[in-house]
C-alpha cells in the first residue's frame, strides 16, 4: 500500500505521473518547433510538483515545420541522414514509435507543448505487463522461505564476534536487503530467490506489486521493451537507439529516487539518500562501500566495478605501509652509506671528467651531493625486498579478486547469465588472420567459444613467462 511505502522511504513527487499513483520508469526527451498551437497536455514542471490532469487529444500530423539546428544535443555532426529529417518527419516517427509502445502495454503521459522547446515523455509499466517481462527474463523473486543462519559455536565462533566488532566502525549504515533479523528470537534468516513465474504468487513474498520489483529491474524491463519496439512505415528502424541517433529524440533515461538530501526521518531515507550518505561522502571515506546497495541502484556491472575498486583499494594498504617503511629507511640509513660519504666528502677532493668535449670542465664529485644523498632514498637495499614483495603482491591480488568476484556473482545470482557481447574473432584480429583463433561450438550447450591450438597456446604462454 501507498501509506506502506512512504513511510519506509522518501520519493519524490516528480516520479509519479499527474494521478499520483503511477511511478513514472522511464523518460524520453525530444526537441521540437510547432506550427501552430495545439490544446494543452499534461504538464510536469521543473520543481517536481505534480501536473493537474487534463484530457489528452489525439496527436495532430504536420503541426512541426522543419527545423535546421547545429550542435542540437544527440545529434551527430555531418550525418547526411539526419539533416534530411524534417521536424513533420521526426514527429511522424515519434508517433509511431510511441504508438507501438502503446501496443506493447506501456503506458504514456506526454508533457505540455509550447511553441518550441523541450518535450517529454513519462513511461510507466503495468503489473501486466511487469509481471510477464519478469517471467521471459527469470528474474529472480524472492520467496517465503526463508533460510536460517546459524552462528558458529567455539573458538570459530568467538572470532567471528570478535572480527564482528573490530569492523563494525568500517561497516557502511545501510540495511542488509538479503538477511532479515526476527525481533523476538533473535535469529538472522537469509532470503532465498526463485526465478518469478505468474501462476505461482502464492509461493514469493509479495507486499505490493507496486514494490516487488525494484527501480533498477523496472527500468531495464522498460528499456527492453523500448529496444525492441520497430518503426516499420516512417524510418524502417528497430528501438529506440537507432531513433536516438536519428535526433528524433535527444535523450532516454530512468529518473533517480527523487532528491539525495534527507527530508525526513533515518529510516525514511530512499536508496539515492543512503548512497549519498553512506558512500558519495568523505566522511565515510574509511568505510567499506556498500556494494549491494550499489548493485541495486545502479546494476551489476556497475557494481562489480566498485567491488574492484574497493579490493583493490584496500590491498594497496600492505604496499602503502611497506613502501613508507622502506622509504624511512632510506632516510635512516642515508649517513651510514659509503657510497653518499665519499660522494659527500669535500676533503677527498674527488674531481671528475669533463662531461662533454670542447666546452665543459672539470667538475667536482661533491657538488651532487643532494642529488646522491636522494637518489639513496628511493634505491637503497630495502627496496629490492619492495620489489620482490609487489611480484608477490600482484598474484595475491589476482586470485583474491577471483574469489571475491565468485562470492559475488553466487551472491547476486549471476552464475546463470551469459555475457551479450557477440563473439567475433575476426573484430579483434582483422588484419592477421594468423592469429585469429579456431571457432568451435560445444556439442552439449551449443555455445560458440574460440579455440587456441596447442601451439598458440605455447607461444602465448612463453611470451607471458618470459615478461613475468
Amino acid at each position: 500500500p501507498r501509506g506502506m511505502k512512504r513511510k519506509r522511504m522518501y520519493l519524490g513527487p516528480g516520479l509519479f505521473f499527474a494521478d499520483g499513483k503511477r511511478k513514472v520508469d522511464y523518460v524520453l526527451c525530444y526537441k521540437y518547433k510547432k506550427r501552430r498551437t495545439s490544446k494543452p497536455r499534461l504538464s510536469l514542471s521543473s520543481n517536481g510538483s505534480l501536473p493537474i490532469p487534463i484530457p489528452m487529444p489525439i496527436p495532430i500530423q504536420g503541426r512541426w515545420e522543419a527545423e535546421a539546428e547545429s550542435g542540437e544535443p544527440g545529434a551527430h555532426a555531418g550525418d547526411a541522414e539526419e539533416s534530411k529529417l524534417t521536424e513533420e518527419e521526426k514527429a511522424l516517427m515519434r508517433e509511431e514509435f510511441e504508438a507501438g509502445l502503446l501496443e506493447a502495454g506501456l503506458q504514456i503521459e506526454r508533457d505540455k507543448e509550447r511553441s518550441n522547446g523541450m518535450g517529454f515523455i513519462r513511461l510507466h509499466i503495468p503489473w501486466s505487463i511487469l509481471s510477464r517481462e519478469a517471467e521471459l527474463q527469470k528474474i529472480k523473486v524472492a520467496v517465503k522461505k526463508k533460510c536460517e543462519l546459524r552462528k558458529r559455536t567455539g573458538i570459530a565462533g568467538m572470532w567471528d564476534s570478535v572480527a564482528t566488532k573490530i569492523n563494525t566502525p568500517f561497516q557502511p549504515d545501510v540495511p542488509d536487503f538479503d538477511i532479515q533479523r526476527d525481533s523476538q528470537t533473535r535469529v538472522n534468516f537469509k532470503t532465498l530467490k526463485h526465478p518469478f513465474i505468474r501462476d505461482k504468487l502464492h509461493l514469493y513474498d509479495i507486499k505490493s506489486t507496486e514494490t516487488l520489483f525494484d527501480n533498477a529491474t523496472r527500468s531495464r524491463i522498460v528499456t527492453e521493451i523500448i529496444s525492441r519496439t520497430t518503426c516499420r512505415h516512417s524510418c524502417q528502424t528497430t528501438g529506440i537507439n537507432s531513433l536516438l541517433a536519428r535526433a528524433v529524440y535527444v535523450a532516454a533515461f530512468p529518473l533517480h529516487d527523487g532528491s539525495f538530501t534527507r527530508r525526513g526521518r533515518k529510516d525514511q531515507r530512499n536508496d539515492r539518500q543512503l548512497l549519498h550518505e553512506e558512500w558519495a561522502n568523505y566522511g565515510v571515506m574509511h568505510k567499506y562501500q556498500p556494494v549491494d546497495l550499489i548493485r541495486k541502484y545502479f546494476g551489476e556491472q556497475i557494481g562489480l566495478y566498485f567491488a574492484w575498486l574497493g579490493v583493490y583499494t584496500q590491498l594497496l594498504i600492505p604496499p602503502s605501509v611497506l613502501g613508507i617503511i622502506v622509504f624511512l629507511y632510506g632516510i635512516l640509513t642515508v649517513d651510514t652509506n659509503v657510497p653518499s660519504q665519499e660522494t659527500c666528502n669535500d676533503s677527498l677532493n674527488i674531481t671528475m671528467c669533463p662531461l662533454c668535449d670542447g666546452v665543459c670542465d672539470y667538475w667536482r664529485l661533491s657538488s651532487v651531493c643532494s642529488l646522491a644523498r636522494a637518489s639513496y632514498l628511493f634505491d637503497n637495499g630495502a627496496t629490492v625486498l619492495f620489489a620482490i614483495f609487489m611480484s608477490l603482491w600482484a598474484a595475491w591480488f589476482l586470485e583474491h579478486w577471483k574469489r571475491r568476484q565468485m562470492y559475488l556473482k553466487h551472491t547476486w545470482d549471476l552464475t546463470s547469465l551469459e555475457d551479450e557481447e557477440v563473439l567475433n574473432p575476426k573484430d579483434k584480429y582483422p588484419e592477421n588472420p594468423l592469429l585469429m583463433p579456431e571457432v568451435r561450438k560445444a556439442i552439449v550447450t551449443q555455445i560458440t567459444t574460440c579455440y587456441n591450438q596447442g601451439m598458440q597456446k605455447s607461444i602465448s604462454e612463453c611470451t607471458t613467462h618470459q615478461t613475468l
